[in-house]
């Protein structure tokens, strides 16, 4: 299992890729897999809102995590599955099933649509750490109607069993007060903020757009981690504008039809209520690779 040591550089949170007919694409999933572990990332991330959580069962889960396992022949790259929901007796359950199929650490979403009190919340992550799995806890407002303050944040990072977390809070604030606070790892969940949210603290990032430019992303994080900020905003300003094309519509969407168009998996199919990206989108994206090299 993994400690907060490990929470550092770039976790990659990966697609779920689906045949025509909506079933996974096991085919597709491995060579995916196997590119990505290729370019020394620190992490992968199943079932996380990227894998299309909310329509993804739990033996979907267990066969991308065993087909994980498969293509890392030895390395020891810390696999996390996102186990959360806003039901926490359910949470508690998919967090144990979770450690049943040998997953390094749970990632678990703020309860949503409840929109509990900040001690519900509290309360949730106290059971689900209970669990005896490293959890890393995942702060995103804008789908789950509530907000960390940073006395809630604080101490849910205080308890025993919880390693860090993952900040899609839409800006640097929460980071900057952790990392002032001294307190565990917090990485960087919101793509377009990761060089802002290493200049304020952060550890590294879970970034979708990971996938893609792979090595670009850990050099962001390496001269990052050595201080040479300027360079580090230098090599982030080339990311941002594919960045900001992967999430013009709803993710994984615009990521799938990238890989796809790159021959990495065969198709872009989503399951509903998620669409394919417009066409106006595609055609952004068919000039953007005519004129850049995305690896």
């Amino acid at each position: 299992m993994m400690n907060q040591q490990d929470l550092q550089g770039i976790y990659v949170p990966v697609i779920t890729p689906f045949l025509p007919n909506g079933e996974l694409d096991p085919d597709s999933y491995r060579t995916y897999v196997g590119k990505l572990l290729a370019h020394n990332i620190q992490g992968l991330v199943i079932n996380g809102t990227t894998g299309e959580s909310p329509t993804v069962t739990w033996e979907e889960v267990t066969a991308l995590t065993m087909a994980t396992k498969a293509q890392m022949q030895g390395a020891s790259v810390p696999v996390v599955i996102g186990t959360g929901t806003n039901d926490t007796a359910a949470t508690v359950k998919q967090t144990e099933m979770a450690a049943q199929l040998g997953a390094d650490g749970v990632l678990v979403v703020v309860p949503y649509y409840s929109r509990p009190s900040q001690e519900g919340i509290i309360e949730h992550f106290r059971r689900v750490a209970q669990v005896g799995i490293p959890v890393i806890v995942y702060e995103i407002p804008a789908r789950t109607g509530v907000r960390l303050t940073v006395d809630t944040a604080r101490t849910i990072m205080e308890m025993d069993g919880v390693i860090g977390m993952k900040d899609s809070s839409g800006g640097t604030e929460l980071v900057s007060a952790l990392s002032r606070l001294a307190s565990k790892p917090v990485l960087c969940g919101e793509d377009v903020y990761f060089y802002d949210a290493l200049r304020a603290g952060a550890a590294g990032g879970i970034m979708a757009s990971a996938s893609v430019n792979t090595d670009s992303f850990r050099e962001v994080y390496r001269l990052a981690a050595k201080g040479m900020f300027e360079e580090a905003g230098t090599a982030f300003e080339r990311l941002l504008p594919l960045i900001r094309l992967l999430f013009q519509e709803s993710n994984p969407t615009p990521l799938k039809w990238l890989l796809a168009r790159q021959g990495i998996i065969a198709g872009d199919t989503v399951r509903l209520p998620l669409t394919s990206i417009s066409r106006g989108l595609a055609d952004t994206l068919e000039r953007f690779l005519f004129s850049h090299e995305c690896t």
